[in-house]
């Protein structure tokens, strides 16, 4: 079958050198049958193997919104919006998440995007205000579902699917199987892409590594784990919001460098935190199971597991930060003395041995700068880029990841230039206006 040219250009546009089997699969699938689900690893390019799907629909009605996207997690909504963009269709979507300003989606939602991507609880408030118009929308994508209909979110759910009277196809995606799918939902006669084997851990070049805290507060294992690994990129998952504050805190009273993140953070803070990963700033994210859904940051090459996961599937979705699209990484179980083993870890499992010597790895090279002006503010990459260069005597090499948000962005510099940089730029303009730059806290 030969691809069309839009194929062809979203391939070059998203620099990949094909399209994978499953990615192949949900377009064939999606002209053959009216329901999908579609089961694939986490980093094995699921958001792709249900967008493009979407994109005939959407070039040939791009001036009302013909599909949905609900999804469990805010991160996860941005995350497929940047995927879309990227793409370079020249559709517009919207993305409508909590924590994010309503009036902003209020106006976004004036004119009818192509495309809706969004969180249960915001679409469901946006539909009772009636500022999306629900009858044009024949597709709707559940991503994550397993996730998005689990109880907490079912009221909004079905609220949601019961106010879209012309849905005639759906997808249903994750990386983990669902035996009861709510009959609100609607599925008639679907039809699965089951691309998961069974032993995920092994296929994606994951190994599962065990070791034994000889104390039940596993702090000083962890630490003593974390020396021993380097300035290669982790995240530590914990199980409950105070347990990451206070272990991201410990952590830096023993001089470890690292982020903490958590639903109950406000949003600027969590993209933040965030943003210090991605960049480098920080090598080590704490958080909680939030960040086991939805964020793809490469390169990270180890998941340490500090509280044990209270699911299989919570195991699976955590490990998935890691490995992704061909490349490898190692997930480390710690086991506190009364801790026993759950059955879905391998119990063959290598056990780590730590060194005796302690060594502190060496700190980040990279700082974020806050710069309190936005895409809201006309502000976008090649502006602050010019800025540093200009203003604050930048060279190209000095200059990092730089993210961009509605209000605010963020810039990672070398960290031994940005104390001159700051001073330089204290009284300077970004396009003509006075704006707020200090380091990121």
């Amino acid at each position: 079958m030969q691809q069309p040219k839009w194929i062809k250009d979203v391939i070059e546009n998203l620099n990949i050198k094909a399209l994978n089997e499953m990615q192949l699969a949900a377009l064939k699938a999606q002209e053959e049958h009216k329901d999908i689900i579609l089961l694939s690893a986490t980093g094995s390019g699921k958001t792709l193997g249900f967008l493009l799907p979407l994109v005939g629909q959407l070039k040939n009605n791009s001036d009302k919104t013909t599909a949905i996207i609900i999804v469990p997690s805010r991160e996860l909504a941005m995350q497929i919006e940047t995927v879309f963009k990227s793409m370079q269709l020249n559709l517009k979507v919207t993305c409508c998440y909590g924590g994010h300003k309503r009036e902003i989606e209020e106006n976004n939602l004036k004119q009818a995007p192509a495309l809706l991507i969004g969180t249960p609880g915001r679409l469901a408030d946006h539909i009772r205000r009636e500022n999306i118009n629900t009858s044009t929308i024949k597709t709707l994508v559940l991503d994550e579902f397993d996730k998005s209909l689990e109880l907490g979110f079912q009221e909004e759910m079905s609220l949601i699917i019961g106010s879209l009277p012309a849905i005639n196809k759906r997808i249903l995606t994750s990386a983990t199987k669902m035996e009861d799918i709510p009959a609100f939902v609607r599925l008639t006669k679907p039809v699965t892409l089951d691309f998961l084997t069974g032993n995920e851990n092994n296929d994606t070049g994951l190994e599962i590594k065990l070791l034994q805290s000889p104390e039940k507060d596993k702090l000083e294992t962890l630490f003593r784990l974390i020396c021993m690994l380097g300035n290669r990129s982790t995240i530590v998952f914990c199980n409950h919001r105070e347990a990451v504050e206070r272990t991201s805190n410990l952590l830096k009273e023993k001089d470890i460098v690292n982020v903490f993140y958590h639903g109950a953070m406000e949003q600027r803070d969590r993209d933040a935190a965030l943003c210090k990963f991605r960049n480098g700033t920080s090598n080590v994210l704490v958080t909680t199971d939030l960040a086991a859904r939805g964020l793809d940051i490469a390169n990270i090459r180890y998941i340490i597991h500090y509280h044990l996961p209270h699911t299989e599937d919570s195991f699976t979705h955590r490990n998935g930060r890691t490995a992704r699209m061909e490349a490898s990484g190692t997930a480390i179980v710690l086991l506190g003395p009364d801790e026993k083993l759950p059955s879905y870890i391998p119990e063959g499992a290598e056990q780590i041995t730590l060194p005796t010597a302690i060594v502190i790895p060496e700190k980040p090279k990279w700082s974020t700068l806050f710069i309190a002006a936005g895409k809201k503010d006309k502000v976008n990459k090649i502006d602050i880029v010019g800025f540093l260069s200009q203003k604050g005597e930048l060279k190209k090499e000095d200059i990092g990841l730089i993210e961009v948000k509605d209000f605010f962005s963020f810039v990672a510099v070398k960290k031994i230039k940005a104390s001159h940089t700051l001073y330089l730029i204290k009284d300077a303009k970004i396009k003509n206006k006075k704006v707020k730059i200090a380091v990121a806290k």
